[in-house]
């Protein structure tokens, strides 16, 4: 049990980054218009960027919360799953209405590309927390049917690894006070733009 994790392969290029967040503003303008997200040719697109990767992408409006989806294992190349993820984060999160047209200039866009998640192996929930890295994990909780995330931006909001934690139980659909020896939780690093 090493404390260096899978991080992204390699950090991307700064014009790869800025492409990146052109494509998940351009997939949501396109949503708005059509209502699914933009197709893409991915040949069209550096060789970087068709490499598959899971990502997330967060919407904020007035440093709100305004939508955020994603998915933790990589299915699609790195620019798709990103034009995927950015018109879903608009229009398909169940937490909020669809995004509207005024609200298109207000939104900041927030791209994670996920490392490959890790198994964590603890003996207690106290282990547990005691292994987590506050600011640098983001964590994936499975009990049975329950399973929840949390990406490593969380923790600018909480910061404590218990609260973290309890909070993560929440959003699994546990009650924050559970514990089961069956608990599975796996930790993966993110590169965020």
């Amino acid at each position: 049990m090493g404390l260096e994790l899978s991080r992204p392969s390699t950090m991307l290029k700064n014009e790869n980054r800025l492409l990146l967040r052109d494509l998940a503003y351009q997939s949501i303008r396109h949503g708005l218009e059509t209502g699914q997200a933009l197709e893409i040719d991915i040949a069209q697109y550096p060789a970087e960027l068709q490499t598959k990767k899971a990502t997330f992408v967060t919407l904020h409006r007035n440093k709100e919360l305004r939508g955020c989806i994603g998915i933790l294992k990589p299915v699609r190349p790195l620019a798709e799953d990103v034009a995927y993820n950015a018109w879903a984060a608009a229009f398909s999160d169940s937490r909020f209405m669809p995004l509207s047209a005024d609200e298109l200039d207000d939104i900041d866009i927030h791209i994670s590309v996920l490392g490959t998640p890790e198994e964590m192996d603890f003996t207690s929930e106290d282990d547990l927390v005691k292994q987590i890295r506050p600011g640098i994990d983001g964590l994936i909780m499975e009990e049975g049917f329950n399973k929840g995330t949390f990406l490593p931006s969380v923790w600018e909001s909480l910061t404590d690894s218990r609260e973290f934690l309890r909070h993560l139980k929440l959003k699994a659909g546990l009650p924050a006070d559970y514990w089961s020896d069956n608990i599975k939780v796996k930790r993966y690093t993110v590169e965020e733009f």
